[in-house]
């Protein structure tokens, strides 16, 4: 697999669309990052690790609201591993407007772009949650 995370997002979004409960994704220390930023922003409902004995795995339990209507309506990858996109700390880009969130790995970590502006740094946008 070249990109796990897009991998990630794309069983996120396969499973939203199916309307399933939980979604498993193989372990890896940005995808918890990524599955904890989700969780923080509301996005889903609860993130579960699994050890099994090698990368682990992580149970992530999707958000429904009123009308079994997903709280996610939209993933994009941003970044690729063909064409990486960067974005410095003053011109961090906007999701919807500032609805959604842009998820960035700093230097300090992986935050959201509210944060990364806030503690005034710059990295690699990794992708759109709206």
């Amino acid at each position: 697999m070249t990109d796990p995370i897009a991998d990630m997002l794309t069983r996120i979004r396969n499973a939203i669309t199916a309307k399933h409960e939980k979604v498993e994704v193989p372990g890896s220390n940005m995808k918890k990052a990524i599955a904890n930023i989700l969780l923080s922003e509301g996005y889903v409902k609860n993130v579960e690790f699994v050890d099994d004995g090698l990368s682990g795995k992580i149970v992530i339990e999707l958000k429904y609201a009123e009308g079994n209507k997903s709280v996610i309506s939209g993933l994009k990858r941003v970044s690729k591993p063909g064409l990486r996109n960067y974005s410095g700390a003053e011109k961090m880009p906007k999701v919807l407007g500032g609805l959604g969130t842009a998820i960035v790995s700093t230097s300090k970590g992986i935050m959201t772009d509210k944060q990364a502006k806030a503690a005034n740094v710059g990295g690699e946008v990794l992708c759109f949650v709206w």
